[in-house]
């Protein structure tokens, strides 16, 4: 009987060894970058990231995109070692406006340190932008705009960059659902949304100028974003599209990365679609008005039903994020 037990417990020993072993590997999803492949994974910390990206070294593409046919290792939990998981805690923190199931940001590395930004999205407050329809639901561009603003603002914290969130709404958060409900909550920064359009144009550019004013001596690298949604005739379908200040040639130099990047992830994702978004100069108030260097982000024309998959898959608001922060990182790498 004694035996009995010894090779039992023997068994069980080896087991779990051979268990504990096992490589898991998983493909990452349309569009996802690999601090999206991770979270899936519940992989959340920069440990988890470094032995990520020491894993698959190998089967990284430029700047550690994920290729979207490769499988990749996914490091085991409960790797790292006591130090660096007392260190990791002291680089996470909460964020009320992503949410209860998103607030929780954690560093994960310091690519962007020694950069700030400011993000606009859509119009807020009294007006809800350019309004679609789809099925029975409306599509306010506002909602869509602002999802995709705190989606990217999370990636860009997750960096090290400052990030400034100019309109704000204290309850929606990082929303998953597809028909995103309209409100007239949001405040530019607090402070109530005008309703005539210049007023409203005016608050967000002073706003953005009165906290440059006092980050440009902290920071090396500051630029705003703003973010739209276009209304076309539903015929229309729409790449995304760029526009930059005139005159401005790191708006320019900015607004071009942005171009390359998003080409390379189509290029990546869909090779046989090709990309069509453009680059322009535009003489609107918020590029010429405000004083860090600036982007106006158009994300496809909400009348049409396909730019509309877009903005109503949160799967494909993340991977805008993802790109419009991958954009931000590639200019940042070649200086002020």
């Amino acid at each position: 009987m004694r035996k009995i037990k010894v090779y039992v417990v023997l068994f069980l020993l080896f087991s779990s060894f051979s268990l504990s072993g096992q490589e898991i590997k998983d493909r990452p999803k349309e569009g996802e970058g690999i601090y999206a492949f991770l979270k899936r994974h519940n992989r959340l910390t920069r440990e988890d990231y470094k032995a990520f990206i020491k894993l698959n070294k190998n089967k990284l593409g430029k700047n550690n995109e994920l290729k979207k046919h490769h499988t990749y290792i996914i490091p085991s939990i409960g790797e790292t070692n006591v130090d660096e998981k007392e260190s990791s805690q002291n680089t996470v923190w909460k964020e009320p406006l992503f949410g209860k199931k998103e607030e929780r940001v954690e560093l994960l590395n310091n690519q962007l340190k020694g950069a700030c930004f400011y993000i606009v999205s859509g119009h807020g407050g009294p007006d809800p932008g350019a309004i679609g329809k789809m099925d029975k639901y409306q599509l306010h561009e506002d909602e869509y705009a602002y999802d995709i603003a705190l989606r990217l603002a999370k990636n860009l914290m997750q960096q090290g960059a400052k990030v400034y969130l100019i309109i704000q709404d204290a309850k929606d958060g990082i929303r998953n659902e597809r028909y995103l409900s309209n409100s007239k909550r949001e405040t530019c920064m607090g402070e109530k949304i005008p309703l005539s359009q210049i007023g409203r144009l005016k608050q967000r550019s002073d706003k953005i100028n009165r906290l440059y004013e006092k980050d440009k001596p902290k920071y090396n690298y500051c630029r705003s974003v703003f973010i739209h949604l276009d209304s076309r005739s539903y015929h229309k379908q729409l790449d995304v599209f760029f526009y930059h200040a005139p005159k401005s040639k790191l708006g320019e130099r900015l607004a071009n990365e942005m171009k390359r990047t998003f080409a390379s992830k189509y290029d990546t994702h869909q090779p046989s679609r090709g990309f069509t978004g453009t680059v322009s100069s535009r003489s609107l108030y918020v590029l010429t008005k405000t004083q860090p260097v600036g982007l106006f982000v158009e994300l496809g024309n909400i009348q049409n039903q396909f730019d509309q998959r877009r903005f109503v898959l949160s799967s494909n608001r993340q991977a805008l994020a993802n790109w419009l922060a991958l954009g931000l990182l590639n200019d940042f790498k070649q200086g002020r």
